[in-house]
């Protein structure tokens, strides 16, 4: 049955593109990042090689707070993958005109959406920001039903995440002030920016801002290097804080200065990080962790839970700071010669 809806589709993006649906810019021509955009060939390729040869969709996904091969956590793990699928099929189409990777993509939009339950943990639903952002880079171009349907289903994510965190406002918590509050943010943003909505943009500023005074310094340290002793989680707050803000950058917004009550700012919080990701600051990881469940990661033995913090797991934070900052640009490159290709969907 899938096989039959996937023929269908691919025979629908051919007929978008004989009709004219075409992109705007070529492969291996640098739009917005300071490197050699993936060439065409390396599209296609990423867009043939799916995670499996159906989509993965389910209606529950879990991997917060678990180990491998715990509960639900491998069949969880496997099917994120399709969001990072989705993302190259959109790339695909946008920087390559491959019509069968808009098919494609349609087909995993509708099979996700209609399959998924939201559950607005941010740790579990965090990889979505690759369905939003294959949304957001095709949905001009999407067939209309599926179209609205991933339109009303961001509305509904972005919205019940909102919802949350407005009720949850005077909830001193760690989750609510801690990296899951900024993966929240990050979903909300790009929703928001993904839906064109004025309304929600502004919604997410707030928090973005709330964020900023709850679990971000004067000084650029953020509360959960307090909490777990480790850089791996300094990264895994700023990331998606840095995701929301090239979100907001794209509605025009500059968030990169934005302070908080005291002062504080993504700018600041990066600056914080830098003379670690430089190599001029190293750092034990995980040495003094108040959380039970980093020591139980590092005795089953999962990779990055003990050692020196390796400064190149910061490389996609600079690569996306270096958008906001050409002034990041020497540190990304030092951490890696290249930006991770899904962050060429930022251009868009």
């Amino acid at each position: 049955m899938r096989m039959t809806m996937l023929m269908s589709a691919v025979r629908w993006g051919l007929g978008a593109l004989a009709a004219g649906v075409m992109t705007s810019a070529q492969a291996g021509e640098s739009r917005c990042l300071a490197a050699t955009a993936p060439s065409k060939s390396a599209l296609l390729s990423a867009a043939s090689r799916p995670p499996s040869p159906q989509p993965q969709a389910l209606p529950v996904m879990h991997i917060e707070g678990t180990l491998p091969h715990q509960g639900i956590y491998d069949i969880s793990y496997a099917a994120r993958r399709d969001f990072g699928y989705m993302r190259d099929l959109a790339l695909a189409w946008r920087m390559a005109g491959d019509a069968a990777s808009l098919s494609r993509l349609a087909v995993y939009l509708d099979d996700w959406i209609k399959t998924y339950r939201l559950s607005f943990n941010p740790i579990d639903e965090t990889s979505f920001d690759g369905l939003i952002d294959a949304y957001r880079m095709t949905r001009n171009d999407l067939p209309e039903a599926t179209r609205e349907r991933a339109r009303r289903f961001l509305n509904d994510l972005t919205t019940g995440y909102l919802q949350r965190m407005q009720a949850h406002q005077q909830d001193k918590r760690g989750t609510w002030n801690n990296n899951w509050q900024s993966h929240r943010v990050k979903l909300v943003t790009m929703g928001a920016a993904a839906l064109d909505d004025p309304r929600l943009m502004a919604a997410a500023q707030e928090a973005f801002v709330r964020q900023l005074n709850a679990n971000v310094r004067a000084d650029g340290e953020v509360l959960d290097f307090s909490q777990r002793d480790a850089l791996h989680y300094v990264v895994y707050d700023l990331e998606p804080l840095a995701r929301a803000v090239l979100a907001a950058r794209a509605q025009g917004h500059d968030w990169l200065d934005l302070k908080g009550r005291d002062g504080q700012s993504l700018r600041t919080a990066l600056a914080w990080l830098k003379p670690y990701a430089d190599g001029v600051k190293t750092h034990e990881e995980f040495a003094r962790t108040t959380v039970r469940f980093d020591i139980e990661r590092r005795q089953a033995g999962v990779a990055g839970f003990d050692g020196l913090w390796p400064p190149k797991t910061a490389s996609a934070l600079y690569w996306s700071a270096s958008l906001l900052d050409a002034g990041y640009l020497e540190t990304a490159r030092k951490l890696n010669a290249t930006p991770p290709r899904w962050l060429w969907a930022a251009c868009w």
